[in-house]
């Protein structure tokens, strides 16, 4: 009976383990969202999220690589010039930190470590976000940058990523 009792309980406490998310992921410019490159996928692990992206068309390096504050892609105006995903808005940052930092310390809860794209421009080696649950990143959008991330806000503001170039909403 107790073997029958620990098993049940297991199996009800598997049922409120979250699945995994998976967010299409496209290019983006002045215009508003471009092409397909594939997509990313979200899992709930023991010490934090794991992001596995499974994409193409990016240029080779590192890239800025972040959870964004709105589930919007479009383009937006900014000093009357539009702005690729601007309507994502800034880093995710519920605790108003307002600095950017290193994903395992603090500053913006939506920084995340470094996406890295071969020669091939293909990405698919998984990052890990040891500050966030899925509950955290619900409704809200993934940015990947041009450029790579510095984790500080100097020399230049949000990690240095420069452009934004691929978009993708994270759905409930």
């Amino acid at each position: 009976m107790k073997i029958l009792s620990a098993l049940a309980l297991l199996i009800g406490l598997n049922s409120y383990a979250a699945a995994d998310i998976t967010v299409p992921m496209n290019a983006v410019n002045e215009t508003g969202v471009a092409k397909p490159m594939g997509f990313i996928t979200i899992s709930e692990s023991p010490y934090g999220l794991v992001f596995t992206p499974a994409l193409e068309g990016l240029g080779a390096g590192v890239h800025g690589f972040h959870v964004h504050e709105n589930p919007d892609c479009a383009a937006k105006d900014k000093d009357g010039k539009a702005v690729a995903a601007l309507a994502a808005g800034a880093h995710y940052d519920p605790k108003a930190s307002q600095h950017h930092g290193k994903p395992w310390g603090e500053g913006h809860l939506g920084d995340l470590p470094g996406l890295v794209a071969g020669t091939d421009g293909k990405a698919s080696y998984p990052v890990l976000a040891p500050r966030l649950k899925i509950s955290d990143i619900q409704s809200r959008a993934l940015i990947i940058h041009s450029g790579g991330d510095n984790y500080a806000d100097t020399p230049a503001s949000l990690g240095g990523g420069g452009a934004r170039i691929a978009c993708g909403v994270i759905k409930n």
